[in-house]
């Protein structure tokens, strides 16, 4: 598909496209029962919607806060506040979202935030880079290196951060709900995965470089809302889990210049049941790893590498927050990009499961998504 192709404002108005209800189950993936039960211990309660977790090499944890406010997360539970971070727009679905560190974080303690800027009237997803304190309780030196185009709805900001092993920054963005037509664009940010130099400077071999009025950051589009974002470490390979609107929830595999359709083709439909679009298959338009129909609202997404639940070794691990039904862990069998089976661990719970996070001695940790919210480490039940 070519550049000029994706900047179109609708990419397929009057194509051949396939048809059949958005409400379809999703490709089939056998789902498995599991081996091992699990549950959750308390490590940190407390937490006022928390948003994601970076662990730190010392084993500690940072915990960020829709509020926006960070915590500093010790290995016994004790929280510190962690001072420095951005003014942020705290409304709707706005505040701080995801953070990581930097690629040279055991030289230049560098950390990444992504936050909600600006007011209910203008606002956008935002990267914020500081420098972590020795004593971790302190964010220095602190810039916003990158803004993504205003909207004026404080819904679908996206929000999570990934770096490349080439040391660029992937961020995603949501379409902010009323923009969702924007999300077939490249001249705006609105749906789309946008990729960055850790200073916020844009790579030049980003796919839109060069093409008239296209936003260059821009990597792929035709985005809802993402909410969970990995690179693996081991094959460079991208994936991210996607918010359907009722249904139509996914999991993707991220290449350069792709479109991934929303909103053109969707497995799901608005909120009060009307259709969106009867189509879910288009020429060009990217067809999901695996959906889920009804909605588990994914978000949170990892690799499991370690060894201290190994029948998780080698998953891709989601975490599910629509519930009651959907408020579980989902672990997703791969062989390479391709999804071979799915397991649900942490049913019947009923706790929304916001982020999941790997230590570095492979121990799980969730947070969920909660007024009185908390992080906990994934433990064998009993």
């Amino acid at each position: 598909m070519t550049r000029s192709t994706l900047l179109a404002s609708s990419l397929m108005a009057g194509a051949a496209l396939a048809s059949c209800s958005p409400q379809e189950a999703a490709t089939a993936v056998p789902v498995s029962a599991p081996e091992t039960a699990y549950t959750l211990t308390p490590v940190a309660e407390g937490l006022e919607f928390p948003w994601g977790i970076t662990p730190l090499p010392d084993g500690a944890m940072l915990v960020t806060e829709r509020e926006g406010r960070i915590q500093l997360v010790s290995a016994d539970g004790t929280m510190v506040p962690v001072s420095g971070g951005p003014e942020t727009l705290v409304a709707g679905q706005g505040g701080y979202f995801g953070m990581v560190l930097g690629p040279d974080f055991a030289i230049d303690r560098l950390v990444y935030l992504s936050f909600a800027k600006g007011t209910e009237e203008a606002n956008s997803t935002a990267v914020f880079r500081a420098r972590l304190s020795e004593d971790g309780t302190a964010l220095e030196n602190g810039e916003t290196i990158y803004e993504a185009d205003l909207r004026d709805t404080t819904y679908h900001f996206g929000g999570r951060l990934a770096f490349m092993p080439d040391g660029t920054l992937l961020v995603s963005l949501g379409d902010g709900f009323r923009y969702k037509d924007d999300a077939q664009k490249a001249t705006v940010t609105h749906g789309a995965i946008v990729r960055i130099n850790a200073d916020g400077t844009i790579p030049a071999d980003n796919p839109f470089v060069g093409t008239a009025g296209a936003a260059e950051e821009i990597y792929t589009i035709g985005h809802r809302n993402v909410q969970g974002l990995l690179v693996d470490e081991a094959t460079g390979a991208v994936f991210a889990t996607e918010h359907g609107p009722k249904g139509g929830d996914e999991l993707n595999l991220i290449v350069p210049g792709n479109n991934y359709g929303w909103p053109v083709i969707t497995y799901g439909v608005n909120y009060d049941g009307t259709v969106i679009s009867s189509k879910t298959e288009a020429p060009g338009m990217e067809q999901p790893l695996a959906k889920w129909v009804p909605s588990i609202a994914p978000s949170g997404l990892i690799r499991y590498t370690g060894s201290r639940y190994p029948e998780l070794a080698g998953t891709l691990l989601v975490g599910g927050m629509n519930g009651p039904a959907g408020q579980k862990l989902v672990a997703l069998r791969m062989d390479g990009t391709s999804v071979t089976g799915e397991t649900h661990y942490l049913t019947g719970l009923e706790r929304p499961i916001r982020d999941i996070a790997e230590a570095g001695d492979g121990t799980l940790y969730v947070v969920t998504h909660e007024l009185d919210g908390g992080l906990y480490r994934i433990d064998p039940a009993g």
